[in-house]
Protein backbone atom coordinates (compact mmCIF):
# COMPACT_ATOMS: atom_id res chain seq x y z
CA UNK A 1 0.00 0.00 0.00
CA UNK A 2 2.92 2.22 0.91
CA UNK A 3 4.69 1.53 -2.14
CA UNK A 4 1.25 2.73 -4.43
CA UNK A 5 1.55 5.72 -1.92
CA UNK A 6 4.70 6.74 -3.15
CA UNK A 7 4.14 5.96 -6.84
CA UNK A 8 1.41 7.98 -6.84
CA UNK A 9 3.05 11.05 -4.82
CA UNK A 10 6.02 10.29 -7.44
CA UNK A 11 4.16 10.72 -10.49
CA UNK A 12 2.49 14.00 -8.69
CA UNK A 13 5.35 15.57 -8.19
CA UNK A 14 6.99 14.57 -11.97
CA UNK A 15 3.72 15.89 -13.59
CA UNK A 16 3.82 19.57 -11.79
CA UNK A 17 5.94 22.55 -12.05
CA UNK A 18 4.58 24.05 -8.76
CA UNK A 19 4.82 22.23 -5.07
CA UNK A 20 4.67 24.27 -2.09
CA UNK A 21 5.03 22.56 1.29
CA UNK A 22 3.12 24.23 4.01
CA UNK A 23 2.78 23.67 8.10
CA UNK A 24 -1.29 23.84 8.90
CA UNK A 25 -0.76 22.09 12.30
CA UNK A 26 -2.34 24.09 14.83
CA UNK A 27 -5.67 24.99 12.66
CA UNK A 28 -8.85 24.16 13.96
CA UNK A 29 -11.64 21.87 11.97
CA UNK A 30 -13.53 25.44 10.97
CA UNK A 31 -10.15 27.03 9.69
CA UNK A 32 -8.54 23.71 7.56
CA UNK A 33 -11.96 23.73 6.12
CA UNK A 34 -11.83 26.76 5.25
CA UNK A 35 -8.49 26.98 3.91
CA UNK A 36 -9.48 23.58 1.77
CA UNK A 37 -12.34 25.91 0.53
CA UNK A 38 -10.05 29.11 -0.14
CA UNK A 39 -7.55 25.92 -2.16
CA UNK A 40 -10.66 24.92 -4.04
CA UNK A 41 -11.50 28.00 -5.90
CA UNK A 42 -7.79 29.24 -6.46
CA UNK A 43 -7.37 25.72 -8.06
CA UNK A 44 -4.72 24.87 -5.78
CA UNK A 45 -5.06 20.92 -4.71
CA UNK A 46 -3.77 20.57 -0.90
CA UNK A 47 -3.41 17.10 0.99
CA UNK A 48 -1.28 15.91 3.80
CA UNK A 49 1.15 13.60 3.57
CA UNK A 50 3.61 11.47 5.61
CA UNK A 51 6.98 12.93 5.59
CA UNK A 52 8.64 9.81 4.88
CA UNK A 53 6.74 8.83 2.11
CA UNK A 54 7.06 12.33 0.35
CA UNK A 55 11.24 12.08 0.74
CA UNK A 56 10.99 8.77 -0.65
CA UNK A 57 8.66 10.06 -3.54
CA UNK A 58 11.19 13.24 -3.95
CA UNK A 59 14.16 10.74 -4.23
CA UNK A 60 12.31 8.32 -6.31
CA UNK A 61 11.46 11.68 -8.90
CA UNK A 62 13.62 12.92 -11.57
CA UNK A 63 13.30 16.58 -10.64
CA UNK A 64 16.60 17.88 -8.24
CA UNK A 65 14.45 19.17 -4.88
CA UNK A 66 17.55 20.58 -3.52
CA UNK A 67 17.39 21.16 0.38
CA UNK A 68 13.55 20.79 0.38
CA UNK A 69 13.65 16.94 1.43
CA UNK A 70 15.53 18.73 4.97
CA UNK A 71 12.24 20.79 5.94
CA UNK A 72 10.04 17.58 6.09
CA UNK A 73 9.38 17.41 9.80
CA UNK A 74 6.61 18.10 11.97
CA UNK A 75 3.01 18.40 9.91
CA UNK A 76 2.89 18.93 6.36
CA UNK A 77 0.99 19.45 3.85
CA UNK A 78 1.47 19.75 -0.62
CA UNK A 79 0.27 22.08 -2.34
CA UNK A 80 -0.07 21.83 -6.64
CA UNK A 81 -0.97 24.68 -8.63
CA UNK A 82 -0.63 25.08 -12.44
CA UNK A 83 -0.17 28.97 -11.51
CA UNK A 84 3.38 29.43 -9.78
CA UNK A 85 1.96 32.11 -7.75
CA UNK A 86 -1.41 31.41 -6.69
CA UNK A 87 -0.67 29.13 -2.99
CA UNK A 88 2.17 31.81 -2.04
CA UNK A 89 -1.04 34.45 -2.46
CA UNK A 90 -3.84 31.81 -0.66
CA UNK A 91 -1.09 31.77 2.21
CA UNK A 92 -1.06 34.91 2.62
CA UNK A 93 -4.15 35.54 2.23
CA UNK A 94 -5.20 33.36 4.63
CA UNK A 95 -2.50 34.61 7.28
CA UNK A 96 -4.75 38.15 7.51
CA UNK A 97 -7.29 35.76 9.81
CA UNK A 98 -4.60 33.49 11.28
CA UNK A 99 -0.76 32.33 11.79
CA UNK A 100 -0.83 29.38 9.63
CA UNK A 101 0.00 27.81 6.91
CA UNK A 102 3.39 28.43 7.74
CA UNK A 103 5.52 28.16 4.00
CA UNK A 104 8.03 25.51 4.45
CA UNK A 105 9.71 25.76 1.03
CA UNK A 106 8.72 25.07 -2.63
CA UNK A 107 9.77 23.91 -6.01
CA UNK A 108 8.80 26.50 -8.83
CA UNK A 109 10.21 25.56 -12.39
CA UNK A 110 13.36 23.76 -11.11
CA UNK A 111 13.73 26.88 -8.43
CA UNK A 112 13.80 25.99 -4.69
CA UNK A 113 12.67 27.90 -2.38
CA UNK A 114 13.42 27.13 1.81
CA UNK A 115 11.85 28.80 4.23
CA UNK A 116 8.86 31.32 5.22
CA UNK A 117 10.72 34.05 4.71
CA UNK A 118 10.36 33.39 0.48
CA UNK A 119 6.60 34.15 1.11
CA UNK A 120 6.71 37.92 -0.05
CA UNK A 121 9.12 36.68 -3.40
CA UNK A 122 6.73 34.12 -4.23
CA UNK A 123 3.81 36.16 -4.44
CA UNK A 124 5.35 38.55 -6.69
CA UNK A 125 6.43 35.88 -9.20
CA UNK A 126 4.32 36.92 -11.90
CA UNK A 127 2.12 33.76 -13.66
CA UNK A 128 2.37 32.82 -17.26
CA UNK A 129 -1.00 34.84 -18.04
CA UNK A 130 0.64 37.78 -16.20
CA UNK A 131 3.64 37.89 -18.23
CA UNK A 132 2.14 37.12 -21.64
CA UNK A 133 -0.38 40.20 -20.23
CA UNK A 134 2.66 42.65 -20.13
CA UNK A 135 3.74 41.26 -23.48
CA UNK A 136 0.64 42.05 -25.03
CA UNK A 137 0.63 45.67 -23.69
CA UNK A 138 4.09 46.33 -24.72
CA UNK A 139 3.39 45.51 -27.61
CA UNK A 140 0.44 47.49 -28.81
CA UNK A 141 1.70 50.48 -27.11
CA UNK A 142 3.68 51.79 -30.14
CA UNK A 143 1.20 51.00 -32.35
CA UNK A 144 -1.17 53.02 -30.19
CA UNK A 145 1.01 56.07 -29.94
CA UNK A 146 1.84 55.71 -34.13
CA UNK A 147 -2.28 55.74 -34.91
CA UNK A 148 -3.04 58.33 -32.40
Amino acid sequence: EKLNVIEDLTSQLAENATIYLADISGLDAVATSDLRRACFKAGVKLSVIKNTLLAKAMEASDKDFGELPEVLKGNTSLMFSETSNAPAKLIKNFRKKSDKPLLKGAFIEEEVYVGDDQLDALVSIKSKEEVIGDIIGLLQSPAKNVIS
